[in-house]
């Protein structure tokens, strides 16, 4: 694998960086908390997303301040290209990923759950694997050789793929136990379904069936016997029943004869009794129709003398109604002339009212246009006194940008120029801070050096070999080491003195700066005071106009006023002549409306009458309807009787006695057989359950029977595959120990290698690793070591040479080379001194050769740069706390363009 581009925003302290690599080696070159650590975290958390993050969170990787973060990586694996973006966003106090995308030649993968897991396969390795074995993380450099040998022994067959083996005999191991519970199991079953069949067969099924099925057949034909004799026995009840329901038949009717012959002399006696009622009936409407003649009679003589018409006391409807047309024809006329009359005095009253709220609304008007202006005199009177004060404002003013401008009489630097002067400041000082903090590093690096050198020189080894202090050449190197830390100190707090004196000079930039900007405020202020005094000047003349124009307004709406309530009084006059009309109208309506009562009512005596006759000519109608309806009746009661007489005739009681002894000898009889059927087939019923249940028991002893050969299959199936389990389970774990003897072998001389090729020390002979992963260091005069007794250097580079070996024991594979990620080494010089980094670039270099196509360094070491292919240089801005990414040349390529 390897890393062809790397694209972030807003990822940790970068803002936006876009970095390609080339092969071979690049050393990301920096001060101390430039973010050089951050670039490949980027890397790591594109590949891997959260599970790269350890203990932290999404909310972690965003920018602070920022929204959403991208990160985007470029690789090349096996010889084909893949493209992962990851986007991450900001919502509410949680982070989350909004985009996960792995492009491959093949498909595009999506979603961080599905990505990871493509990688994974991809590379061969899990997040945890690739730190273990790729990644050498700052901090973790001593990771793997601090560890116990269990744990070193779980990471590296995690790498080698060992720990899959490991799975698969586990797998085996719960596989065996399952089935052999499974087969106990069986095995219990199988003795039941045996014992089953044992009683079973013991019974005597088939025997007991044969028996049962004989009795049911006797009781099937005495059955038969008692339901023939039942059937006889209906057949005499039903004759006997259907002679007495005749008899009950015929009484019945008798009955019903009597009950219709009473009832029909009992109507007949009914419909006499109407008959006469009717007739006087008669009698009453004939008088109730003379009575209202002689109304009518009254009514005409009253309308002929009150209403002056000339009617005729005996005139016809017909006459009396064409005179109540006429009244009403004239009655609508003076309803019409009296609507008109009253819409004329409703719009007058209105127009009186609107005339007079016209005048109100008028003088209103004029009462506010006098308060409107008395308030633009005091408005005016205001604005004069503002304009007096801004007047003395802009001279304030002026006098102030005169004062300001005096303090650059005396300054180093003109008006306009402070702004450029700071920048130039402060671009100084960063650099100051810039060697500040190189200086930092290398006095920190000092420090750390003589404290493990001391540490040594106590226990009596030199410090810069790790050897014992006799016939050592180098045990003077704690003093240059101490006075090298003075000098630094020295330059510390001479650069420091520096960075004070700066920083009062920038303070001094910083007030001369502040007081151009309040020249420039101050003047902004006296332009818009001048502009204000302008536009007051103007809107006071036109307030003036606008009082003189409110003045006049009020007079003419005052002389309006007055005009509108004159007109209001004289339309009151003839309002009141509208009126007197209104009486005169209504005196006639009133007339008419009496005549119109009086002739109305005569119409309807006219109906009344004809209703009477009517009623009268019906009454004689029911009558003669009444006496042909008891003609009739009388006919059927005379044809009742004669059939009465004829069904008393046909009446044989000794017959229905007979038929009665009959019906209950066979009630009888079959009270009794249906108990003795009832008995019978309880018994039928009970012998066919008995023999179900043998059939059913016949059918289990069969079932049983089948069930027990398929158990026995089943149960040397599973002791077969209990056999073939067992054996699996003892060929993984040979496999595993096999394979792992033989990594092991392999992993011991790639180790032996790596160290030989970087330690220009003769005091170690080789390096032992058991099937463990124990590790022993032996020196040449035969001593064993534990690497923890190694110096702190020596321990450095005995993990970075076994990572370098666990690396290329992987890139070796089982099967050929395998494509591997690029080895990554972050801050890998923080526990060495500088003889051991000499030996650091050595191992670097001799990885690139013995074929490690990419190969990233992050480091602050000057010595380091020296290896490089390709330098990228990490700076921050000061400011804005964003780092930012610049490619360099290493110290060969720079010779070489200067040659």
């Amino acid at each position: 694998m390897r890393v062809d581009r790397v694209r972030l925003r807003n990822f940790k302290c970068y803002g936006d960086a876009d970095l390609s690599l080339e092969r071979g080696v690049t050393v990301v070159h920096g001060v101390n908390g430039s973010g050089k650590s951050t670039l490949l975290e980027a890397v790591f958390f594109a590949l891997y997303g959260s599970k790269a993050l350890d203990d932290r969170t999404l909310d972690d990787v965003i920018t602070t301040g920022e929204e959403e973060a991208e990160v985007e990586l470029w690789f090349t694996h096996d010889g084909r290209e893949y493209h992962v973006e990851r986007r991450l966003k900001l919502r509410g106090d949680r982070a989350t990923t909004t985009k996960c995308v792995l492009e491959t030649p093949s498909a595009t993968v999506e979603g961080a759950r599905d990505v990871r897991h493509e990688v994974t396969e991809l590379l061969r390795m899990d997040a945890e694997a690739f730190v273990n074995c790729a990644y050498v993380r700052q901090g973790e450099v001593n990771k793997l050789i601090h560890a116990s040998p269990g744990d070193r022994q779980d990471m590296i067959d995690d790498l080698l793929q060992l720990g899959a083996l490991e799975d698969y005999r586990e797998r085996a191991s719960d596989a065996r136990l399952g089935v052999k519970s499974v087969l106990d199991g069986q095995r219990e079953v199988l003795e039941d379904v045996r014992k089953q069949v044992e009683r079973k067969e013991e019974k005597g099924l088939h025997d007991r069936l044969n028996e049962l099925e004989s009795q049911r057949g006797e009781v099937d034909e005495e059955i038969d016997h008692y339901e023939s004799q039942r059937d006889q026995a209906r057949e005499t009840l039903e004759a006997a029943t259907d002679v007495i329901e005749r008899h009950a038949e015929t009484r019945e009717e008798i009955a019903d004869l009597e009950e219709g012959i009473e009832e029909l002399r009992s109507k007949i006696s009914e419909t006499e009794q109407q008959r006469e009622d009717a007739k006087a009936r008669i009698r009453e409407l004939e008088a109730e129709r003379e009575e209202l003649a002689e109304e009518r009679a009254d009514l005409l003589a009253e309308v002929e003398v009150e209403a002056d018409a000339d009617l005729d006391p005996n005139a016809d409807t017909a006459t009396v109604e064409e005179c109540v047309d006429d009244l009403e024809a004239r009655d609508e006329e003076l309803r019409d002339d009296l609507e008109d009359v009253r819409v004329a005095i409703t719009e007058t009253n209105g127009e009186i009212e609107r005339l007079r709220e016209e005048a109100d609304d008028l003088e209103t008007q004029a009462d506010e246009a006098r308060e409107e202006a008395g308030d633009l005199a005091e408005r005016i009177e205001r604005d004069e006194n503002d304009i007096d004060d801004r007047e003395a404002k802009l001279e304030e003013l002026a006098e102030e940008i005169e004062s300001v401008r005096d303090r650059f009489e005396t300054a180093p630097i003109a008006f306009g120029e402070a702004g450029a002067h700071l920048e130039d400041l402060e671009a100084e000082r960063e650099e100051l801070t810039e060697e500040i903090g190189d200086v930092t590093a290398d006095i920190r690096a000092a420090e750390n050096a003589i404290e493990e050198g001391e540490r040594l020189l106590e226990e009596g080894k030199c410090p810069e070999c790790g050897q014992p202090v006799e016939d050592s050449p180098h045990v003077d190197v704690l003093d240059d080491r101490r006075e090298e830390l003075a000098a630094l100190e020295d330059r510390l707090a001479d650069l420091e003195a520096e960075r004070d004196d700066l920083d009062e000079r920038i303070d001094r930039a910083e007030d001369l700066r502040e007081a151009e900007r309040r020249v420039d405020r101050l003047e902004e202020n006296r332009d818009n005071v001048e502009q204000l005094l302008a536009e007051k000047r103007e809107s006071l003349a036109e307030r003036r106009e606008q009082r003189e124009g409110l003045l006049e307004d009020a007079e003419e709406y005052e002389a309006d006023a007055r005009e509108a309530r004159e007109d209001a009084d004289d339309l009151e006059d003839d309002v009141e002549e509208k009126r007197a009309e209104l009486g005169e109208i209504n005196a006639e309506r009133s007339d008419i409306r009496e005549s119109l009562e009086a002739l109305r009512r005569i119409v309807e005596i006219d109906g009344e009458r004809d209703d009477l006759e009517g009623e009268i000519e019906n009454c004689r109608e029911r009558r003669r309807n009444w006496q042909q309806l008891n003609d009739e009746r009388r006919e059927t009661l005379s044809d009742k009787r004669d059939r009465k007489r004829d069904l008393e005739s046909e009446f044989d009681e000794e017959r229905v006695e007979t038929a009665r002894e009959d019906k209950r000898n066979a009630e009888e009889y079959l009270d009794q057989v249906d108990e003795k059927l009832a008995e019978l087939e309880e018994r039928r019923t009970n012998l066919q359950n008995a023999i179900g249940a043998v059939e059913r028991e016949i059918e289990e002893l069969e079932e049983d029977r089948q069930r027990l050969e398929t158990l026995e299959e089943r149960c040397e199936r599973l002791e077969s595959l209990y056999d073939e389990a067992e054996t699996l389970q003892t060929t993984y774990g040979e496999l595993r120990s096999e394979l792992r003897q033989r990594n092991v072998e392999t992993l011991e001389r790639l180790l032996n290698e790596t160290f030989d090729l970087v330690y220009q020390n003769d005091s170690y002979a080789s390096i032992e690793l058991d099937g463990d992963y124990r590790l022993t260091v032996y020196q040449k005069d035969g001593e064993a070591l534990e690497p923890e007794q190694l110096s702190g250097g020596e321990r450095a580079l005995f993990n970075l040479s076994l990572r370098c070996a666990i690396y290329r024991l992987l890139a070796e594979g089982v099967e050929g080379t395998a494509p591997m990620p690029p080895l990554i080494l972050d801050e890998p010089t923080v526990f060495l001194d500088s003889g051991h980094v000499t030996q650091l670039v050595s191992l670097v270099e001799s990885m690139r050769d013995l074929g490690v196509e990419q190969i990233v360094v992050v480091s602050h070491d000057e010595e380091l740069v020296g290896a490089a292919d390709s330098l990228v240089r990490v700076e921050k801005d000061a400011t804005s706390n964003r780092s930012r990414l610049e490619r360099g040349e290493p110290p060969e390529a720079e010779l070489l363009a200067s040659n």
